[in-house]
C-alpha cells in the first residue's frame, strides 16, 4: 500500500507548455531542475567526485554517476535512468540504479514558476522515489525548491521524506555560481545535512555545459542527492545532448509539420519590424539544441517568419542557395524574421552546425 501515493503521483499527465532545455547554468549540482530537453535528444550527463584517504596512502577514490534521458513525443515528460557505483544507499550493493519518468505540467519560465513531477524506482533501495519540484528565474538568478519522498529509503525498510534548495547566479552568458542544501527530515546518526557549491559553465559554441563543485553527498539519484555524509567530495559533471537529426543525413523522420499563427508573441525581433504589415501573416519557429522546431514550414505567400533561438548557444537561419536570406549570428534568446513573398521551396541550414536543416514551402 505504500506505494500508492508514488503511482498516483507517476501517472500524473501535463499541459500543453514546454519547458526549455536546460544545462548545469541552471540548476546547482544537486538538484535535479525542471528541464525537459528535446524530442529527438538524447542526454546524457556524467558526474564523477573524488575523496583522498589521506597520508600515507593518499589513495584516490570515484564516486562516478551516469544519467542517460530523453524527452517523449508530445508529452511534456521523459524518461530515464541513472547508473552510480561506489555507493552508499543500500549496504553491500555498491552499484545504484533509478529508473525514472518525469513530467513538467507548468512550464511558465519568467512569468510565474516552473512545476515538475520527477517519479521513480531505485533497484538497489528497492524503493519508489519521487520528487516535486519548482523553479523560478527573476533577471541572473534561478531558484528551485524540491520535496522528496522515498518508500523505503535506503532499503531500511521505511518511508523516509526530504527537503532541499538551490540557486544558481549567472555571472555572464557562459558562467554561474551555484549552490544548495538538502537534509532528510528527522536525521539519524551519521547523517548531516546535504549541500553543494559550484562553477557551471557553458561550452561556448555548443550544446555541452560543465560543473565543477565541492558536495558532501555521494551519488546523482534521489536518495544519494538527500542524505550528507562526513566526507567532502570534489568533482565535475558534463553534460552531453546528443541530437539525433546529427546522423540522420539532414532527412528528418517526423511528419511535416505546419507552423501555427500567432501574431502577438511573433512581432518581437532584433530589428525594427512593422506591426502592421506583421498581422496575422506571421508564424513562429524555433531553434532548440541542434534542431529548428519544426523543420518543415508551409505557408502562404507574403508569410513573416520569426525564428527564435531558444538553444543554448548560436545559430543562424541560412538559405541553401547562399543569397536568398542569411539572418546571421543569432544569439540564444533573440529572433530573427523574412518575409516570404513569392512561391515555392526554400531549404536552408545553420553554418555552425551544418547537419541543422530546414525548408520553408511556399504556397
Amino acid at each position: 500500500m505504500r506505494l500508492l501515493p508514488f503511482l498516483a503521483l507517476g501517472a500524473l499527465v501535463g499541459l500543453p507548455p514546454i519547458a526549455r532545455a536546460q544545462s548545469v547554468l541552471d540548476r546547482s549540482p544537486t538538484m535535479l531542475g525542471t528541464w525537459l530537453g528535446s524530442v529527438g535528444t538524447i542526454q546524457f550527463n556524467f558526474v564523477h567526485r573524488f575523496t583522498e584517504s589521506g597520508p600515507p596512502e593518499h589513495q584516490i577514490s570515484n564516486s562516478p554517476t551516469f544519467l542517460t534521458t530523453t524527452r517523449l513525443p508530445r508529452l511534456p515528460a521523459l524518461v530515464g535512468f541513472t547508473y552510480a557505483t561506489s555507493s552508499d544507499i543500500a549496504p553491500g550493493m555498491p552499484n545504484e540504479w533509478e529508473y525514472f519518468v518525469r513530467v513538467v505540467p507548468l512550464a511558465l519560465g519568467n512569468r510565474l514558476v516552473d512545476v515538475s513531477l520527477h517519479t521513480g524506482y531505485n533497484l538497489v533501495a528497492q524503493s519508489a522515489d519521487g520528487e516535486l519540484g519548482l523553479a523560478r528565474t527573476a533577471g541572473p538568478v534561478r531558484l528551485l525548491v524540491a520535496g522528496r519522498a522515498f518508500s523505503n529509503a535506503f532499503d531500511a525498510g521505511e518511508p523516509r521524506y526530504a527537503v532541499a534548495g538551490g540557486a544558481t547566479v549567472r555571472l555572464a552568458r557562459y558562467v554561474a555560481l551555484a549552490g544548495d542544501v538538502g537534509t532528510l527530515l528527522e536525521r539519524e546518526s551519521g547523517e548531516s545535512v546535504a549541500w553543494s557549491a559550484g562553477v557551471q559553465l557553458g561550452v561556448t559554441g555548443t550544446p555541452h555545459s560543465f560543473s565543477m563543485h565541492a558536495t558532501n553527498t555521494n551519488t546523482g539519484t534521489l536518495q544519494g542527492a538527500s542524505r550528507g555524509t562526513p566526507q567532502v567530495r570534489y568533482g565535475f559533471e558534463y553534460t552531453v545532448p546528443v541530437t539525433l537529426a546529427r546522423f540522420a543525413g539532414g532527412r528528418g523522420r517526423s511528419r511535416p509539420a505546419v507552423a501555427t499563427v500567432d501574431p502577438v508573441r511573433a512581432i518581437a525581433t532584433d530589428e525594427p519590424v512593422d506591426t502592421a504589415r506583421l498581422s496575422r501573416d506571421t508564424v513562429r519557429a524555433t531553434m532548440r539544441q541542434l534542431a529548428y522546431e519544426p523543420a518543415r514550414l508551409e505557408v502562404a505567400a507574403g508569410t513573416t517568419v520569426v525564428w527564435t533561438n531558444d538553444a543554448p548557444l548560436a545559430h543562424t537561419v541560412t538559405a541553401d542557395d547562399g543569397t536568398t536570406f542569411d539572418s546571421g549570428t543569432i544569439e540564444p534568446g533573440s529572433r530573427w524574421a523574412f518575409r516570404f513573398t513569392r512561391p515555392g521551396t526554400y531549404t536552408f541550414h545553420c553554418t555552425p552546425h551544418p547537419f541543422m536543416k530546414g525548408v520553408v514551402v511556399v504556397k
